[in-house]
């Protein structure tokens, strides 16, 4: 990967920067291109030469700094796996020119594509900075996004405690045990005291957030049916009346999604991290329970109690640990429960009305169009490793819907 990056550095400075290598099963590097390398010639062309020349029928790797499309649209990665045996495929980033889901994709529509890991997408982000600020990924679209990062919020809050850190050191450890651990080494400080300080800025920075959050912002405002969607993931799980269960819905932000849901439904518990949003639903629906917790420590609730886990946009949060809340979420479920999770898979881009789709890349500001199936994915291992089954996936035009039950 490494490699790839490094080649797609011989690209001039005003092209797109491109880089692929292709690599024996013994980690031999068996051919290598870069865009531009042969004058007004893309990397696939340049490639496809070296390959008719040097004759080489299969690879046991590809890896390909940028997914890009050619001129008629068509992806360059999908040309060369149609010309030659490819066993796995390793993919940065997309092509910042792709704004939507095509179908002759070769990332979503092959199943032996694996992704760059953050700090090299990054480093490819860097190498192709001007193609990518001009791009629709670019968050400074939607001034939500660009003005409210959670990294900054809380890199900021933990300096108002006297333990700096950058906004790089906080998007590099972006665990709560990493991010605690970190401090205990830059600081001297007990690893107790630096948990506590980190739970704290969270709780922070998620209220200053979601707390009164605008959905003039939100992707969910280009698609008011949104609730549909959510009714029809929960019907193809449940035949039971969904005012007639038990509910846990854990992150519930400002809590306009949970008064949209669930008004009507008697037996609701809403969690969060976040006071304010509580305040707001708790004011909202009288009836209901609200807990301060977060999703990965449910112990101020009782083991199979609940009949519906609901958790939208909540397991693709920054400093999420994923494991641990599908065991929680396990827990407190009774036998034949239901759990409901999203990703949130697109911001508005305000001035057009339009979703651009997929998730932020850590530590930047663009979206990564193919980050919500890959977050989508993990959250379903995850869920199957806590003792879930019968796991599917639901992509909506804004969200990516999970849904299993306890066995």
């Amino acid at each position: 990967m490494n490699y790839a990056i490094s080649i797609a550095q011989g690209t001039s400075q005003s092209g797109r920067r491109v880089g692929v290598a292709l690599v024996s099963e013994h980690d031999d590097l068996i051919l290598s291109a870069f865009e531009g390398e042969v004058r007004g010639a893309s990397w696939y062309r340049t490639l496809r030469s070296k390959i008719q020349k040097f004759g080489t029928p299969s690879a046991h790797s590809a890896y390909l700094t940028i997914n890009t499309l050619s001129a008629d649209c068509s992806f360059d990665l999908g040309e060369l796996l149609k010309e030659m045996r490819i066993d796995r495929v390793y993919v940065g980033l997309p092509d910042p020119a792709l704004t939507s889901y095509l179908e002759d994709d070769p990332v979503t529509a092959r199943g032996l594509i694996h992704r760059f890991p953050d700090d090299l997408q990054r480093e490819i982000i860097k190498q192709n900075r001007n193609s990518y600020a001009l791009s629709e990924q670019n968050i400074e679209c939607n001034p939500h996004y660009s003005g409210h990062r959670i990294s900054e919020a809380v890199s900021t809050r933990l300096r108002s405690r006297g333990l700096a850190l950058s906004r790089s050191d906080v998007s590099a450890n972006r665990g709560r045990t990493a991010l605690a651990s970190l401090i205990c080494q830059r600081h001297g400080i007990e690893h107790k005291e630096a948990d506590r300080a980190v739970n704290e800025v969270l709780s922070e920075a998620f209220d200053a957030k979601y707390g009164t959050y605008d959905y003039a912002y939100d992707a969910r405002a280009a698609n008011v049916r949104w609730t549909d969607d959510f009714m029809s993931v929960y019907k193809r799980s449940s035949a039971k009346p969904l005012s007639t269960v038990s509910i846990l819905n854990v992150g519930v932000g400002a809590g306009h999604e949970a008064a949209a849901l669930f008004s009507d439904c008697p037996q609701t518990t809403f969690v969060d991290i976040a006071e304010r949003g509580l305040a707001n639903i708790g004011a909202r629906i009288p009836s209901s329970r609200t807990v301060v917790s977060s999703a990965e420590d449910l112990s101020a609730l009782s083991e199979d109690s609940y009949d519906l886990y609901v958790s939208l946009r909540t397991y693709n949060s920054s400093f999420f640990d994923t494991s641990a809340a599908a065991l929680e979420a396990r827990r407190v479920l009774r036998s034949g429960a239901v759990i409901i999770v999203s990703v949130a898979n697109g911001f508005l881009y305000t001035q057009r009305g339009r979703v651009v789709p997929g998730l932020i890349i850590p530590g930047t500001d663009f979206v990564d169009l193919y980050r919500g199936m890959d977050t989508a994915n993990l959250i379903g291992a995850e869920l199957n490793s806590a003792g879930f089954k019968d796991i599917r996936m639901f992509p909506t035009s804004t969200e990516i819907y999970l849904s299993a039950v306890t066995a």
